[in-house]
């Protein structure tokens, strides 16, 4: 059971006709959100630092891969083999500091010839956003952008001037007349902050879940409170409720 081709075989076998129907009944796009879902769950793994969860989710999400290759297999677009064979060759070809003559000592140096091997993997004409899914998460996307424009260069000098720039861009915002205005001045910022935190060596996505878990966490503990007061939230004026806040500040560990 431990054997990669084990569960290639089960996938093609739920595939069959005479397998399973709901399986058989799903395209590349019907189960596209899954796979998405899978890598979600993956992710939540390891901001837990849970390995069991982990083995397990990558196991799902290895399933998903699997399953698109089959999928694939049976119109004649490509193999399992195709999938192992591009991403082996892959390796090798972006890693000549490895499997070559060339030099790198630093993971710096490392990541510049990556690049610069991707460039030249690239189309001519072809921008160097290229690859980056429009599909990822928004600020996930800005922060993924904004690095390979700064590979060649494009980018600020020192984080205090973004952090100039971000107060330009809630002046921005402040002088915003109409809803469509906002939308756009308020999009700016986001860039902008995504743009810092970048810089800063902070990635956005857990840095933003971490901080909608301590909501999560401190609102649940202002609710709980509440009922064992006898006392409703709604009921409480904000000054009353911000206090409470303070209190589950206090009581619970970031």
């Amino acid at each position: 059971m431990d054997s990669f081709d084990t569960l290639v075989d089960i996938i093609a076998k739920l595939r069959r006709p005479d397998g399973c129907p709901w399986d058989r009944a799903q395209t590349h796009l019907s189960v596209k959100n899954n796979l998405l879902e899978e890598s979600y769950e993956v992710v939540e793994a390891l901001d837990a630092e849970d390995m069991s969860k982990l083995c397990e989710e990558l196991g799902d999400l290895l399933m998903q891969i699997v399953f698109h290759a089959q999928m694939a297999s049976e119109t004649g677009d490509f193999e399992i083999d195709d999938v192992t064979r591009g991403i082996n060759s892959k390796l090798i070809r972006r890693h000549p500091h490895v499997f070559g003559d060339a030099r790198a000592k630093t993971a710096g140096e490392v990541l510049s010839k990556w690049n610069a091997i991707k460039r030249e993997e690239g189309k001519e004409g072809e921008t160097i956003l290229r690859g980056i899914p429009k599909e990822m998460p928004a600020l996930v996307y800005s922060q993924a952008v904004q690095r390979r424009a700064a590979h060649v260069g494009f980018d600020w000098e020192e984080v205090e001037d973004i952090l100039d720039k971000l107060t330009e861009e809630i002046a921005e915002i402040k002088k915003a007349t109409g809803h469509q205005q906002r939308v756009r001045e308020f999009g700016d910022l986001l860039f902008t902050l995504a743009n810092i935190a970048r810089r800063l060596d902070i990635d956005l996505e857990p840095a933003l879940r971490g901080a909608n878990e301590r909501f999560y966490r401190r609102f649940s503990y202002m609710e709980e409170v509440c009922r064992e007061r006898g006392i409703s939230l709604e009921s409480l004026s904000l000054k009353e409720q911000d206090a409470l806040w303070d209190e589950a500040k206090m009581h619970l560990a970031d």
